[in-house]
């Protein structure tokens, strides 16, 4: 079957290209713009029901300190929009929630060598979602970007099983495992994996906000030795930068 770009889907690529322009992509780097984000996932995932209260009115977990972490916020015109983590997965680092919660399924495609990237936390500001709905394809662009700068075998999604006609109609994303509980949200959750960086003609095609430069990538995922112990690349990924 051959696809095709008609005239409601150019309108459509249009309208992201024309917000795009309108939004920054940032990294969060201190503790303050963790915190406003931690704080946006709170109220989004309560908004949703998605969560329970609590007094400090934040979502966050020892995942957000990992060092395969990267925590993005987009922003227009200085106000938060949306949000996005993201883990990267390999045989040398392995760390993740995708892995901790479906153990058996991660588990032995990183055995076989795989890098995969997770990302999760994904939450945006319901104002600004009613006025432009496309904002997830704009944050879901990082997780394409991160697919091609890290060079991964797949994309993870962990959705609820609402979500999943979504990620199944854009990304061809397979089916991994039925929904199953996760941790401190109260729906379950299921898994699936596409190969972004395989599909990304296609992709692209269909949908050219997932276009990205590398050095647009590579000013979003590479980090500076600051002393830290977060250098430029995590370690399970350093030597496939290169290729």
């Amino acid at each position: 079957m051959v696809e095709n770009v008609g005239t409601t889907e150019r309108s459509h690529a249009d309208r992201i290209a024309d917000y795009l322009q309108e939004l920054d992509f940032r990294v969060a780097r201190t503790q303050e713009e963790r915190e406003a984000i931690y704080a946006f996932r709170y109220q989004a995932y309560l908004r949703e029901g998605a969560i329970s209260s609590n007094k400090q009115g934040l979502l966050s977990d020892a995942y957000d300190d990992m060092e395969n972490c990267w925590i993005f916020g987009l922003f227009e015109d200085d106000s938060l929009v949306s949000t996005i983590r993201m883990h990267v997965i390999s045989p040398q680092w392995r760390k993740g929630p995708a892995l901790d919660v479906f153990p058996d399924i991660v588990g032995p495609m990183i055995d076989q060598g795989m890098t995969l990237i997770d990302p999760t936390r994904f939450a945006t500001n319901a104002e600004a979602s009613r006025e432009f709905a496309d904002l997830a394809y704009l944050t879901l662009r990082l997780p394409c970007m991160a697919s091609e700068y890290f060079d991964a075998d797949g994309c993870l999604a962990t959705v609820r099983a609402e979500h999943t006609a979504f990620y199944r109609r854009v990304f061809r994303s397979q089916i991994l495992c039925e929904p199953r509980p996760y941790p401190s949200l109260k729906a379950p959750i299921g898994l699936l994996n596409a190969d972004v960086v395989g599909q990304r003609e296609r992709m692209t095609r269909l949908h050219p906000v997932f276009l990205s430069s590398f050095t647009e990538r590579r000013m979003l995922f590479e980090r500076p030795n600051n002393g830290s112990g977060r250098s430029g690349t995590v370690p399970a990924t350093a030597d496939r930068l290169l290729s």
